[in-house]
C-alpha cells in the first residue's frame, strides 16, 4: 500500500463516464498538485487519462461538489483544456512582497474550445476548486450548476498564538484579470441555483439542451430521446393503469415494482420504464431505446414494439 495520500485518492480523479448521449462526466474530489515541465508526473497523468477519454464527448461535466480544494497548478491547467492559448482570464495572487499567476507554464495540447461546459459545485467547493469555477464563469466560458460555493479565495496559514491557541492567516489575495475582484467571503454563485443533490440532472439536461443544436439525424434522435427521459424521470409520472399493460409477450415479462413498471428478458439486467404519456415509455437504464404499447380496435394493449434511436424495431404479442 502507498503512503502517498495522493495516490491513495488516485490524485483527486474520483469518476470518469459516458452518460447517454455522449456526455462526457468527470467527478474531481482534489486539485493534485505537480511541476510544470515534466509530463510524466501522475496527477497531470490521471487528470490527462480522465480528459482523454471524454476528448471526444457532445457536452462535459465537471464535478466539483466535493472538491476542498489543492494546488494553483492544477487549477490553470485544467482551465486551459478548455480555453484558447494564452488567454488573460487567470487570477493573479498578490502576496507580502510578491505575486503569482495561475496561468499554467504548459498549456493542454488539444484544448476543446467549443465543447459546452458545465461545473457542478457545493457549499464544500472551496479553493483551488472555487478558483477553477470562478475562472471558468468569469471567462464565460462554462455554466455553473449548484449551490454558492465556500468563500475560501485567500489562501494562508495557521499561526501559533501561543497558549494552545492558533489563528489562521491570509498571505495572499487572488485578483481576477475580468472581474477585478474574487470570491471571498461569497462564494461562487451558481448561474444555475439548483440543490446540490439534483445538480448532475440538471446539468445533464442543460447539456443535452445545448447540444441538440448542432446534430442531426440519429445523432439528434439519441440525444432528444434522452433528454426525454430525464425529465421523465424528474417530474411527475402522468397517471398510469398499469394493469392495462403488465403481463407476457413473448419472451418478455412485463410487472410492476415500486409504482414503475419493469420490464425482463431473461436473465438480462431488468429495464426501467419511463412514462411519456400515450402508451409510450422511455427506458431509464439505456434512454436510447424506447417501448411502445399498441392497443386493438377495443383499446386493449395487444402487442409491444421496442424501438431504438437509429431506428430499429422489434414486435412482441
Amino acid at each position: 500500500p502507498s503512503n502517498d495520500p495522493h495516490k491513495r485518492k488516485n490524485y483527486g480523479v474520483r469518476a470518469v463516464e459516458v452518460l447517454p448521449s455522449n456526455i462526457g462526466y468527470l467527478d474531481l474530489r482534489q486539485f493534485a498538485g505537480f511541476e510544470f515541465g515534466e509530463r510524466e508526473q501522475a496527477a497531470r497523468q490521471a487528470v490527462d487519462a480522465g480528459l482523454q477519454l471524454l476528448s471526444g464527448t457532445n457536452a462535459m461535466i465537471i464535478d466539483l461538489r466535493e472538491n476542498g480544494g489543492g494546488a494553483p497548478q492544477m487549477v490553470g491547467y485544467l482551465s486551459s483544456a478548455f480555453v484558447k492559448k494564452d488567454s488573460d482570464i487567470f487570477n493573479t495572487f498578490h502576496g507580502r512582497g510578491r505575486t503569482m499567476s495561475e496561468a499554467p507554464l504548459d498549456w493542454h495540447p488539444q484544448p476543446r474550445l467549443d465543447t459546452p461546459l458545465f461545473i457542478l459545485i457545493s457549499g464544500r467547493t472551496a479553493s483551488a476548486a472555487e478558483a477553477f469555477a470562478y475562472t471558468m464563469q468569469s471567462a464565460r466560458r462554462a455554466i455553473i450548476v449548484g449551490e454558492t460555493s465556500m468563500g475560501a479565495a485567500n489562501p494562508g496559514a495557521r499561526v501559533d498564538a501561543g497558549n494552545g491557541f492558533n489563528v489562521f492567516v491570509s498571505f495572499a489575495s487572488p485578483i481576477n484579470p475580468i472581474t477585478k475582484t474574487n470570491w471571498e467571503g461569497r462564494g461562487v454563485k451558481p448561474d444555475v441555483a439548483v440543490a446540490s443533490a439534483t445538480a448532475p440532472e440538471t446539468a445533464r439536461q442543460l447539456a443535452l439542451q445545448a447540444v441538440l443544436a448542432g446534430l442531426q439525424g440519429d445523432d439528434a434522435t439519441d440525444a432528444r430521446w434522452a433528454l426525454d427521459a430525464l425529465q421523465a424521470e424528474s417530474h411527475s409520472a402522468p397517471t398510469l393503469h398499469a394493469s392495462d399493460y403488465i403481463g407476457n409477450y413473448g419472451s418478455l415479462v412485463l410487472s410492476e415494482a415500486d409504482g414503475h413498471l419493469i420490464l425482463k428478458n431473461g436473465r438480462r439486467p431488468i429495464r426501467t420504464l419511463l412514462s411519456l404519456g400515450d402508451d409510450r415509455f422511455a427506458i431509464k437504464e439505456d434512454p436510447s431505446q424506447r417501448v411502445i404499447f399498441v392497443r386493438d380496435a377495443n383499446g386493449k394493449v395487444e402487442a409491444l414494439e421496442s424501438i431504438t434511436s437509429s431506428g430499429g424495431s422489434d414486435r412482441y404479442r
